[in-house]
């Protein structure tokens, strides 16, 4: 607690030690999982291509080697993510009050939340258009395709699926900037006009050169803001 007397170093760097430990050690289990069940996880990310699936294919030997090692290394860090943000509340939950806990805490859920709807939302209507974009793309400038490199391919799904998810984490931002008075409801609704041409250019650089998925992601953004307006309206009200 802030009125506890403050820690020596050492202390200090011990909780820090036993904190990176927990994060190292949780981010090795969970890429070692990964690894294993990577054949099902690359199935999970192939599943978008629909149609073309047929088509993703390895023009390297060591293409399953490498695909693995990225499976790894991106399902290490999604998977553990949760024990990686226990052990920094670890470390620095015993310098806060009770308030500051639940605020923190309240911000990682609701954060956590609404970066895995981001996600499913890419994942259910965004990759499938992306996908059949590139290849009508390709159809158009003459291009056949026979085969698609699955390390590009995979890239392409990690990058769109990680752009949504941390899009939708803009509402959440704007809550904590009013809790600390940074900015108001008010100043949110007079550059409510501003908000939304920001958001088509952010999706205009986030995603493939396609209309549709440029709408899909600048659309629910525009209502993220609504909501992100309302939030904070109503912790004026309460304060």
């Amino acid at each position: 607690m802030p009125t506890d007397p403050p820690m020596p170093l050492m202390a200090h760097l011990t909780a820090l030690r036993s904190s990176l430990f927990i994060a190292a050690s949780a981010w090795v289990v969970c890429a070692v999982v990964a690894l294993v069940f990577s054949p099902e996880i690359l199935a999970w990310l192939k599943s978008p291509a629909a149609e073309d699936q047929a088509l993703l294919g390895g023009l390297d030997l060591t293409s399953g080697f490498s695909t693995m090692l990225d499976i790894a290394v991106w399902g290490g860090t999604f998977l553990s993510f949760p024990f990686l943000v226990f052990a920094v509340l670890r470390f620095v939950f015993p310098a806060l009050d009770l308030r500051e806990r639940t605020a923190i805490l309240t911000a990682l859920i609701c954060g956590s939340g609404l970066f895995m709807a981001g996600a499913a939302l890419s994942y259910a209507k965004t990759l499938p258009l992306v996908v059949s974009a590139f290849q009508q793309m390709n159809r158009w400038i003459g291009l056949n395709v026979g085969t698609i490199r699955i390390e590009g391919y995979i890239k392409i799904v990690l990058k769109t699926l990680l752009a949504f998810g941390f899009v939708f984490q803009m509402p959440m931002i704007l809550f904590v900037l009013g809790c600390l008075g940074i900015v108001t409801s008010r100043a949110l609704r007079e550059k409510r006009r501003m908000a939304i041409v920001l958001s088509f250019l952010v999706s205009m650089f986030l995603t493939p050169p396609d209309p549709m998925s440029q709408i899909i992601m600048a659309v629910p953004l525009c209502l993220l803001y609504e909501v992100s307006i309302w939030a904070v309206w109503l912790k004026e009200r309460r304060a």
